[in-house]
């Protein structure tokens, strides 16, 4: 028996934070708060985003399957997540980890350079995402931005950048991994 279920009609608010503006155009929402300001476009997805007033946006579908029901609150996610980014932004704490050879980390234009990994020549190198600071305190690196996305693959091409392979982990545990998210 197989069982179809069609929801005619669903519907979810989000109210905005003090000091942010959305613009909305079609299905492309446009954030800007003190920190800055994020675009982002649902034109992939079967919702509408309308203004209700000047602090609440409005994520309405009709007609969706149960499959596709859940997108209506992915999409409520991200835009949550621009709220937040545009006004206090995103930040993610990265600390190295190392037992006997000492590593050295340096951001060069859109790369960061880990240099003297497990005793290494060549150093490795991570992709910084655009719109993103990476900056380097001691042993600790503080990624930083408004757009979430960014922040957090950077952070991850950094610790994927020091994964070490074919050596024991539970005895090697060098490596650079993330501890907080702001």
């Amino acid at each position: 028996m197989v069982i179809k279920l069609n929801f005619p009609f669903i519907e979810r608010k989000l109210e905005l934070p003090k000091g942010v503006s959305a613009e909305v155009d079609g299905k492309i929402v446009r954030m800007t708060g003190p920190k800055g300001s994020l675009t982002r476009d649902f034109g992939h997805t079967p919702v509408e985003v309308t203004k209700e007033g000047d602090t609440v946006l409005v994520i309405t579908a009709r007609n969706l399957k149960r499959s596709e029901l859940s997108i209506v609150g992915t999409v409520q996610a991200h835009l949550r997540n621009m709220a937040k980014g545009v006004t206090t932004g995103h930040v993610y704490r990265l600390k190295m980890a190392y037992a006997h050879f000492p590593m050295n980390v340096k951001v060069v234009n859109d790369t960061t350079m880990i240099e003297n990994f497990i005793g290494e020549r060549a150093p490795r190198r991570a992709h910084v995402q655009g719109g993103v600071e990476v900056r380097v305190d001691g042993d600790d690196i503080v990624v930083s931005g408004v757009d979430k996305e960014n922040v957090s693959q950077t952070a991850a091409n950094i610790q994927r950048a020091t994964r070490i392979r074919a050596y024991d982990r539970r005895v090697f545990s060098d490596g650079i991994f993330v501890y907080q998210k702001e």
